[in-house]
């Protein structure tokens, strides 16, 4: 069974009336409580909900702390193309666009991730737009043997592939996936969405045919701002847990990210607050305590900052959004703007003053010592 047959069984109309139905009561009886489970999303982010923020900052700063500890665990998004064969109408990668387009060698994207390693990121995330011809598995697997040596962790966030091809991208030294299907509901969808990436159901499929390849690091997420957030998110949850029951050797990560302004100047059609975005995290945490929870430098330096230790466990730090932003002076256009600019070094500082540990590599394989770093020793 897959989870497309999950979401053809769940009654959304039902989700929404319950979402819209909860009264302060029905959310009071179930803060009451102290574990939950996806079916209390609707009433976590119900609007009847959003008055509970401070009981919700509670619940989710006591199961971070007793699932996660202190860690929050850093990584860096190194965009090695922004060629795209898609036109979705929210991104500054979207093929329509007038803009400089820029694939990097494999000696230019190691370049770049020399300059994440001396920063002291063992955690990559490659990115790219979704052009199977500039970008094929070929060139991401000869990156892979490049850098796997180098860095603990390296995960994927390109477009979707069949399982074959995860596998070999696995052998090649790929650990992760991050794949968002932006909205769970087809309709809006299909209404932002043209090129390959049109196809829903293939792209909802790619988190289980990378798990199914092996993968230990599953990364899921809804765009927030195409539609209602509500019922979006509580979706994105029926997913997150539905991959950590199939897949429980693996993590999953789930990511929420807001639109930014784009080239294109695309307007969200459903804006999402800062209050928004924070009842979210709290409700997420508290029903899916196992998962990681992502904040990226889409967000501003404060609410970042906020957030850590109330439920995120990720964040990314010092990021750059367009192919050769760390090494090379490239004047390709970026994805989206950060909010957040500061080095991967203050990000760090801001956790140590919460009391938190910043970690920047993960132990569970590809531990080197410092004299086998390939990317290093080949400046």
């Amino acid at each position: 069974m897959s989870f497309l047959t999950e979401l053809n069984r769940i009654d959304v109309a039902a989700i929404k009336k319950l979402i819209y139905d909860t009264t302060t009561a029905d959310v009071e009886r179930t803060l009451s409580r102290q574990s939950w489970s996806v079916a209390d999303l609707p009433v976590l982010l119900s609007p009847a909900a959003v008055q509970f923020l401070e009981p919700l900052a509670a619940h989710a700063r006591r199961i971070t702390f007793l699932r996660f500890g202190k860690a929050v665990r850093l990584y860096a998004p190194l965009y090695i193309s922004n060629e795209c064969v898609n036109a979705c109408a929210y991104c500054g990668f979207n093929r329509t666009n007038r803009i400089d387009r820029r694939t990097l060698t494999i000696e230019e994207v190691v370049q770049e991730a020399a300059v994440l390693h001396r920063q002291g990121f063992r955690h990559l995330l490659l990115v790219s737009g979704e052009h199977p011809e500039k970008v094929p598995r070929a060139y991401l697997e000869e990156i892979a043997a490049r850098l796997a040596r180098s860095f603990a962790a390296l995960s994927i966030e390109v477009y979707p592939m069949d399982e074959p091809d995860y596998r070999h991208l696995a052998n090649a030294g790929i650990t992760g996936i991050a794949i968002y299907q932006e909205t769970y509901d087809r309709e809006v969808y299909q209404k932002f969405h043209a090129g390959p990436k049109a196809d829903f159901a293939y792209r909802l499929a790619a988190p289980e045919r990378a798990g199914s390849a092996g993968y230990r690091e599953i990364g899921i997420g809804a765009l927030l701002g195409l539609t209602d957030f509500r019922i979006d998110i509580a979706l994105l949850g029926f997913h997150a847990a539905y991959l950590m029951k199939k897949f429980w050797r693996a993590q999953i990560a789930v990511s929420f990210p807001r639109l930014r302004a784009a080239y294109g100047g695309f307007t969200s059609p459903a804006p999402v607050c800062d209050r928004d975005l924070a009842q979210i995290i709290f409700a997420l945490r508290m029903v899916l305590p196992d998962a990681d929870l992502v904040l990226s430098t889409r967000e501003k330096p404060a609410f970042r900052d906020g957030m850590a230790g109330l439920g995120i466990t990720r964040m990314s730090a010092g990021s750059k959004t367009k192919p050769g932003g760390y090494a090379l002076s490239d004047e390709a256009l970026e994805q989206f703007e950060v909010a957040d600019t500061r080095s991967p070094a203050d990000v760090a500082t801001m956790l140590v003053r919460k009391n938190l540990e910043p970690v920047w590599k993960d132990f569970d394989q590809h531990f080197l010592r410092e004299h086998d770093c390939v990317c290093c020793t080949e400046q």
